[in-house]
């Protein structure tokens, strides 16, 4: 198998009720998906990654900014267009749902588990 690029999906902002600091909580538990996902030989990708300089570029005052809909589903839509696979963390999220919706509907894989995810070959 080949390198993917591998979108990481799971909470981010459920649960949080807009707490910053809960959302960066979050955030942080998706990055750490990320190491493992590239030592099996993939690139990782986290659609906030993305989503949130954009959000910040067009001024807005982050995910919770009301404009911030127009543009988080949105991105992983598109990353998912570029996307190999997507591997769905544990926890409720309606964005991570959306995302493995949109990867069965593309007959991507779906991983539960970066054990999973079949190790690249070089």
């Amino acid at each position: 198998m080949t390198a993917q690029l591998i979108l990481i999906a799971g909470p981010y902002q459920s649960g949080t009720d807009g707490d910053p600091a809960a959302m960066a909580a979050n955030l942080r538990r998706l990055e750490e998906a990320a190491w493992p996902v590239f030592a099996r030989g993939h690139v990782p990708m986290i659609g906030e990654w993305v989503a949130l300089p954009v959000l910040a570029s067009m001024g807005a005052s982050g995910p919770t900014d009301p404009r911030a809909a127009d543009v988080l589903y949105p991105t992983a839509e598109r990353l998912l267009q570029h996307c190999d696979a997507v591997l769905r963390l544990p926890g409720e999220s309606r964005g991570a749902d959306q995302d493995v919706a949109i990867a069965r509907r593309r007959g991507l894989p779906v991983y539960t588990s970066v054990e999973e995810i079949p190790p690249a070959t070089t």
